[in-house]
This record gives C-alpha cells, structure tokens and sequence, in this order.
C-alpha cells in the first residue's frame, strides 16, 4: 500500500471512532489487516483496535458499501437501533436537544456537526425538524453536511420539498428521496464505481476500497446539482467518462500524479468523448476539494 493511501485510511478511521461510527471502524480494521507489506506495528495497533472494538461494542456491525446495505429489513432495525443505543443517551431532557442542535449548527469541524445530525435522527421533539430545515435553507453549507441533514430529515420522517444553496446553485428537492445507501441511487451510479473497481484491483488490492469511498464522498458533495443530474444519465458514455475520471481522481489522491492518456485508454475516451470526460473530471476535482476541506469549511 503506498504511504498517502495508507494516511488516508488512518484519517478515514480516525473520522469514524470520533463520530463513534464503530461498526464501519471494524470493518475498515478488518480490511487493512487483510492487506499485505505494512510494517508490523500497524498490524499490531490494528488487531489491538478491533479487539478493544469488538469488547466494547459488540452489537455494532458496519454494512459494506454495496452488499452491506442488502440487508433485510429486520437486520436494517437492529442496525439502526445498536446505532441509535451507542450515540444517544437513554434519556435526555431538552438541555440535551439545545446542546446537540448547537453543536450541529456552529461547532467549527465539520465531522462534529456530523455526529450531532447523527444524534438529532433519534432525538424525540419536533423542534429538531424545525431547527434543521431553518438551519440548511438560511445560508449554503459545507456540500456533505447538507446531505447529511437531507439523510437525517428523511430518517425522522419529513416529507415534502426543500429548496437549498448546492455548490452556488439553488436546488429543490424531495425530501423522502434522498439515498440513505448506495443501493439508494441509480444504478448507472453503481455501475460507474464497479467498473473502477474492477480496473483497480489489479493494481493495488487496496485500491478498490478507497474507489467506493471517494465516489460515496463525491456524491454527497454533488446530490442535487447540475453535477448530478449528468452523472445519472444512464447511458455507456456516462459509465466511461465518470469511471475514467474517478480513477484520475483517484490516483491524483494517493500518488500525487496520474497517466491521463493511459486512463482514456482503459475507459475507453474516444475523441467524441473527450469534452464529457474532462468535464467529469472537473466535476469530481471540486467535489475532492470538498472532501480535503472538511475540517476548514
């Protein structure tokens, strides 16, 4: 595994122990433990995690990304509730509900006003719907955090229109259909990170794995949007130019550099198909730009 990749996966686990996401902290321990060549230590610090994990919090299991959200709808409840246990208290009064939606609001990292959405979901007071839809109409966000209180909104049950700033565009949307996994979008969506992931994992094993990352990343930056709108055309052209340009996106994120006309080659970017390509490319260039930003938004 190259060492920026490497940094990008202790970031990522870093990320989910301290929005308490644990079940998604195992399986990404599990993962590295598979992977070959690292220094000893790593694998030592990484079984010591996992098992301190596994004592701790035995009922939280993360989903995979893809077959992990295939689960049966009871599944899916217990799921929910091991979450909803290991984040919210058992009973919290209304000096509770003002902290989290505080936190939610003005905490300065945005990883924090994650985890006070995630928080919010659970929480027992019509307030909470009020505050978050004032809260993500008044002024634009941070891309990932107005996705993520869509996701809490839809979790609590609101329904209806929204209209909201998205990368300098206002967008109107339906509520109730917002993704809540990947098996939620298109499948042209779905079709374009398994062609990445198919290229990749001949290259590097690891590879695969932060492909599906970044493209669940980028699409929470772009939900809604103009962006959007092409990548869910559903045709073979969309498939090659948005696979071509995740693996140069992604490339340029783990080795600093990449082949651009070996990446045409692969996805096959004909001429015809070089203004769809590079305008993909951009497209997920903004969205990486977001995601790097997180903690300075």
């Amino acid at each position: 595994m190259f060492p920026k990749m490497l940094d990008q996966y202790q970031i990522q686990l870093t990320r989910m122990l301290e929005s308490e996401r644990y079940g998604e902290a195992k399986e990404l321990l599990r993962f590295l433990m598979q992977c070959q060549g690292e220094d000893q230590r790593h694998y030592e610090e990484w079984s010591n995690l996992l098992s301190w994990l596994d004592m701790a919090f035995p009922g939280e299991s993360g989903a995979r990304e893809g077959e992990g959200y295939g689960l049966e709808a009871d599944e899916e409840e217990n799921e929910e509730q091991f979450r909803k246990q290991a984040i919210v208290p058992t009973q919290h009064d209304s000096a509770y509900i003002e902290q989290v939606l505080y936190i939610m609001q003005n905490h300065p990292v945005v990883d924090q006003q994650i985890l006070a959405l995630e928080r919010a979901a659970h929480l027992n007071d019509p307030v909470v719907d009020e505050t978050i839809v004032s809260w993500i109409t008044k002024g634009e966000l941070h891309p990932a955090l107005q996705f993520k209180a869509l996701q809490c909104l839809r979790r609590r049950g609101v329904t209806g229109r929204i209209v909201i700033e998205r990368l300098g565009e206002r967008t109107d949307l339906e509520i109730e259909r917002t993704p809540l996994s990947m098996s939620d979008f298109p499948d042209v969506v779905i079709k374009i990170v398994e062609r990445v992931e198919s290229v990749t994992e001949v290259i590097d094993s690891t590879m695969p794995h932060f492909a599906r990352e970044l493209w669940k990343e980028s699409l929470q930056c772009f939900y809604g949007t103009s962006a959007y709108d092409l990548v869910t055309m559903d045709d073979d052209e969309t498939v090659d130019c948005f696979a071509g340009a995740l693996h140069q996106t992604l490339e340029l994120s783990i080795y600093g550099r990449s082949e651009d006309e070996s990446v045409r080659d692969t996805y096959g970017i004909t001429d015809a198909l070089r203004f769809r390509y590079e305008q993909a490319c951009r497209i997920l260039r903004q969205a990486s730009m977001f995601i790097d930003n997180r903690d300075g938004s």
